[in-house]
């Protein structure tokens, strides 16, 4: 099948993309279920999951069809849309799929992207420790200046650096996943503005520090958010069933 499929008639260009990336305490993944359900974007189309560790699962509030590996979910009547990735990338295709993936959103039109990412708060120095989010924009990506990215300016997070940054690449991220990998591959030709939100997190009940990354990235592309409004599966969901308390006397 080809790369991308759509399920509906729905067209990305001029849209904001935010692209969670599997990483640490799958932070990223639960941002993106905050941001679905709060702005009630729905599934628009899937994706080829042979780059993808196979899964399948029923759908939220028992929608007809099954869950996918990679899936696009959006709202004509909403200025963003957002890839969900629910399976790690298998090693044998890490680059194939970055390339794949990166030409996707080249020739979608979007108007930005958004990649998000955890990562491991133990790494943490002293000076990363003033705040929970950071981000990353690689020196060769033109600036966002007059772009929909521009709120970014106005945040008070600081750039991702580490001691022994020397500017000229990515960074080094702990728990990033394929973070670092896609980011140094974006071309130096690559016009789209680009901006990766990073989160400090440890592995556990990441809940909040998804409602953290979310609403910075709301902020980002100008939508006001009263409360985060979470998913019904994360009821029964996120952490399993609960236990048998007679298995312990």
């Amino acid at each position: 099948m080809d790369f991308y499929r759509p399920v509906t008639d729905y067209k990305l260009t001029g849209k904001v993309l935010i692209v969670p990336i599997v990483s640490v305490a799958n932070v990223a993944q639960l941002t993106v279920d905050l941001i679905t359900t709060t702005f009630g974007l729905q599934r628009v189309g899937v994706f080829d999951p042979k780059y993808h560790v196979p899964v399948a699962g029923a759908r939220e509030d028992g929608t007809p069809g099954i869950t996918m590996p990679l899936e696009l979910f959006g709202s004509n009547s909403s200025n963003i849309a957002v890839i969900q990735q629910r399976s790690p990338v298998l090693a044998l295709f890490k680059q194939d799929f970055t390339d794949t993936l990166l030409e996707f959103i080249r020739t979608s039109c979007v108007s930005a992207v958004i990649f998000l990412a955890g990562v491991d708060t133990s790494n943490r120095t002293d000076t990363q420790m003033l705040t929970p989010t950071t981000y990353i924009r690689p020196a060769s990506l033109p600036d966002v200046t007059s772009t929909p990215l521009s709120p970014l300016a106005d945040l008070p997070i600081p750039p991702y650096l580490t001691p022994s940054d020397d500017s000229r690449g990515v960074p080094f991220i702990p728990g990033g996943g394929l973070t670092r990998r896609i980011l140094s591959s974006l071309p130096n030709s690559w016009q789209i503005p680009t901006v990766c939100f990073l989160q400090y997190v440890m592995e556990g009940d990441n809940r909040y520090d998804a409602q953290i990354l979310a609403s910075v990235t709301a902020k980002v592309v100008n939508c006001n958010v009263v409360g985060w409004k979470q998913p019904t599966t994360w009821g029964h969901g996120l952490f399993g069933t609960p236990h048998d308390s007679t298995l312990y006397g």
